[in-house]
């Protein structure tokens, strides 16, 4: 009976995913190629009262640059959306998404890992064909979209931002910083730190 009424929570929650679906000429115009080195870049929400993981999402660069946003309320006017993946992410729409989540409440954990072109298409086509994601299971899309993925077999599928970022972190060769914002009114300035606390270059 247990499992039942979790699948019904489940295809309840499934159910109030919003599908979107920008014309291809707007994902066109706005494309945004980085080049290599191709790499997948975890970022992840944190609640600096409790602690707890707020939000999980997935920058993706390879043939183009995207993040996966799934279930997350940050969207650009002038960036189109096809199913939670945002397009045209060149560096000042990412430092716009960084921003709108850093806040005196909360910190973002920016975790960076190099991938071959391969894997990094991999990535990019899982999160295109992935669909709408429903209202708090951005961790559960994020993770199964990563897990089973070469170089990242370690990573389970979970629910927990935090148990998600924490596997993240023990693969080899990721970079970590923590990104934090003390202005509650005006978040616009944002200021990285390590974890020791020292300014980054």
């Amino acid at each position: 009976m247990r499992l039942l009424l979790c699948l019904i929570a489940l295809l309840g929650l499934a159910a109030c995913a919003e599908p979107k679906w920008a014309p291809q000429e707007q994902v066109d115009a706005v494309r945004y190629v980085e080049g290599p080195p191709n790499y997948i870049t975890l970022y992840t929400v944190v609640n600096k009262t409790t602690g707890s993981g707020a939000h999980s999402a997935i920058l993706v660069n390879a043939s183009e640059r995207v993040i996966f946003d799934p279930a997350g309320t940050w969207y650009h006017p002038k960036l189109p959306e096809r199913n939670d993946v945002t397009f045209g992410m060149n560096d000042k729409a990412l430092a716009f998404y960084i921003d709108y989540h850093t806040r005196k409440t909360y910190d973002t954990i920016e975790q960076k890992i190099y991938v071959s072109p391969e894997v990094a298409e991999l990535v990019l086509e899982r999160v295109k064909n992935n669909g709408a994601v429903a209202k708090a299971m951005c961790t559960s899309a994020t993770s199964s979209i990563l897990a089973g993925v070469p170089g990242f077999e370690s990573l389970t599928r979970t629910f927990s931002p935090k148990r998600l970022s924490k596997e993240f972190g023990k693969l080899p060769g990721v970079t970590t910083r923590v990104i934090t914002d003390d202005d509650d009114d005006n978040n616009h300035g944002v200021l990285l730190v390590q974890h020791d606390g020292t300014p980054l270059e």
